[in-house]
């Protein structure tokens, strides 16, 4: 998709001109097998158009998603982000991690917003409440009923959701870089935790570190052959 062919204010502008406080919110990290996800939330209350270049964050290059950073937080009524740690997605398990990064997320805010804009087909402020997995209750969902709409490729599609996912993205790749150079063995200043093939090779000869799901199904350190 071409974003200069798309209005990326076409969500954004009906919500703002009848007069709702609007929050894009998109993740990063759902995929990899160490380090947290990570919850974007940036608001919008006016109609102004968006930084040149904005787009899904998987699109765009490191240095693009960096040099976007201060024009987004300029643009932005407000922004912040959210997290949840590997020890908490083995805890909760990814479906209700995901909720309470994004409660975190709008948590942090300064202005309370009255309508979310929500990347992919579910409803990241939510999550079933018949979540067996895990034994310990996690915090309160309390947007859970925000009224909000989904948009698969919001991030594609919507400003807000867009900018919500550079900013996660860029914050959580620094995450990263950062604890590679205490585990530089797993190469996560390139792969940022995410399956490549020197992250598999590293799993299997030294096993999972207290960043890694362990609850997810990682490649089992191998036992050194008996001479």
């Amino acid at each position: 998709m071409d974003v200069s062919d798309v209005d990326l204010l076409q969500f954004e502008r009906p919500l703002v001109e009848r007069g709702e406080v609007v929050v894009g919110v998109d993740e990063v990290g759902r995929g990899a097998l160490a380090g947290p996800i990570t919850v974007g939330a940036l608001v919008v209350t006016s109609t102004s158009p968006p930084p040149r270049g904005l787009n899904d964050s998987k699109l765009l290059t490191r240095q693009q998603r960096e040099a976007l950073v201060d024009p987004l937080s300029e643009w932005a009524r407000d922004w912040s982000l959210g997290s949840a740690s590997a020890e908490e997605i083995d805890r909760w398990g990814l479906r209700l991690a995901l909720a309470v990064a994004a409660t975190r997320a709008l948590d942090s805010l300064s202005l309370a917003p009255t309508y979310a804009l929500l990347d992919g087909p579910i409803n990241l402020l939510n999550a079933p409440s018949d979540i067996s997995f895990g034994v310990e209750f996690a915090p309160a969902l309390t947007y859970a009923n925000l009224p909000a709409t989904t948009l698969v490729k919001g991030d594609q599609r919507s400003a807000a959701i867009a900018g919500a996912s550079v900013l996660a993205k860029v914050s959580r790749d620094r995450w990263m870089s950062d604890l590679a150079e205490e585990y530089p063995e797993f190469g996560w200043a390139a792969n940022k935790g995410y399956g490549a093939r020197g992250h598999l090779s590293a799993l299997r000869e030294h096993g999972p570190t207290r960043e890694h799901r362990k609850s997810w199904k990682l490649p089992q350190k191998q036992s050194p052959e008996a001479p």
